[in-house]
């Protein structure tokens, strides 16, 4: 499986959901506070495989402006993380307490489907206001050429 790949997939889906979002005026609350929480995730597991402490809340109240900020520093951490992972095992506390230990394959796999499970409730909130969301599936991207 080529991860950077699957990454930069998860990268442009992101993009096209801010994109949706910023047609919308203004976005649905809920909406927003996933796509938050998708990229506050993504810098709490790239903090667990470098073994540090994520200063964020799994789900931060942000704004637009801030959750395509993120996108944008998020982008540019994983390609780093994706190529120089020195562990196999990664021991963490979740947002519980509870501990855990995870392989670091299991958890590169695990983030961008995370993202795509929220990415698919954004899409059920977004046609909740009549509205047709963003058509962010891995297949479309590829045949598109898009990555």
């Amino acid at each position: 499986m080529d991860l950077h790949r699957l990454y930069t997939y998860d990268d442009w889906a992101n993009r096209e959901e801010v994109a949706r979002l910023r047609a919308m005026s203004p976005p649905p609350a809920a909406a927003l506070r996933l796509l938050a929480h998708v990229v506050a995730t993504e810098w709490l597991w790239l903090d667990r495989l470098r073994d540090t402490q994520s200063p964020l809340p799994v789900w931060p109240e942000w704004t637009l402006d801030e959750c395509a900020r993120q996108i944008d520093l998020v982008r540019d951490e994983w390609p780093r993380e994706l190529s120089g992972i020195d562990r196999d095992v990664v021991e963490y506390v979740n947002s519980k307490g509870e501990r855990f230990t995870s392989r670091a394959s299991e958890i590169l796999l695990h983030v961008p489907i995370h993202s795509a499970y929220h990415r698919g409730q954004i899409a059920s909130v977004i046609r909740g206001e009549g509205e047709a969301p963003a058509y962010t599936d891995y297949i479309h991207c590829t045949r598109q050429g898009l990555i």
